[in-house]
């Protein structure tokens, strides 16, 4: 049976896009058929993870939100690209012009639309998890993701701003009775006490941590100019990613 899995932020710069790509990657290494769709309109960019660009994908998720386009027809297979021999991924990336974007801000769009293009990917593409890499904070697209999810992965710094509006939407999701939801601490700095952190967060919010997520390096200098886990399949990280995945099935 398909998942739909919303990966959320309350801010930007948690490493969210980051790990999308990796958990669904993650995943389709395990033979499943995979999507990924950025529903940051705004700003997105979890396209540059795969090293593609508008050219290559030729249709994005503006293109059937403005009615020019089927949802299948803005699906990029990137299976290939990634040089993976076993699973499916496929990437519905949102447009990178200054013109769509500035059209998203003024008018935005039909939320209902994006929900019914959502049900039908997975038909169309007989997908077996559908990750939404979601806007950061709150808005209605963001609202509409959390409802719809089968799996909430919130993801949140050890900041004090982070926790603070990582409350808010948990809350939230509480209030939308998502099926399930698991928190996700990242770009923890080596001197924290990983154990205690993870005590701490699942006592404020009263919500599993599936993962910690050490500040690396290596990711770091990666700079998000491919996946993770392809690069460094031994990693530490990659394992942890693993037993994400593991945890989210």
């Amino acid at each position: 049976m398909s998942k739909i899995i919303a990966i959320h932020s309350f801010r930007g710069g948690t490493g969210k896009s980051n790990l999308t790509a990796n958990l669904a990657v993650t995943m389709a290494l395990q033979n499943k058929r995979v999507a990924i769709v950025d529903t940051d309109l705004q700003s997105p960019g979890i396209h540059a993870l795969f090293a593609i660009d508008e050219k290559i994908t030729g249709k994005t998720l503006n293109d059937y939100l403005w009615h020019r386009s089927s949802i299948a027809d803005t699906a990029c297979d990137v299976t290939s690209h990634l040089a993976i021999a076993q699973g499916k991924v496929f990437l519905i990336p949102s447009s990178i012009n200054a013109d769509e974007i500035a059209k998203i801000i003024s008018e935005g769009y039909n939320v209902s639309l994006l929900n019914s293009g959502l049900q039908r990917l997975i038909k169309e593409l007989e997908l077996d998890y559908l990750f939404i890499d979601t806007h950061p904070g709150l808005s209605r697209e963001t609202l509409l993701s959390i409802a719809i999810s089968d799996l909430l992965i919130v993801i949140i710094r050890p900041d004090r701003q982070d926790f603070q509006g990582t409350a808010v939407t948990v809350n939230i999701a509480l209030q939308l009775q998502v099926s399930k939801m698991m928190m996700l601490v990242n770009k923890v700095p080596s001197r924290i006490d990983f154990s205690s952190l993870q005590q701490k967060v699942e006592r404020t919010y009263n919500v599993p941590v599936a993962g910690m997520f050490p500040l690396s390096e290596d990711m770091a200098q990666l700079g998000s100019s491919g996946i993770f886990c392809l690069q460094y399949p031994e990693h530490p990280l990659t394992q942890m990613l693993q037993q994400v995945t593991e945890k989210a099935s």
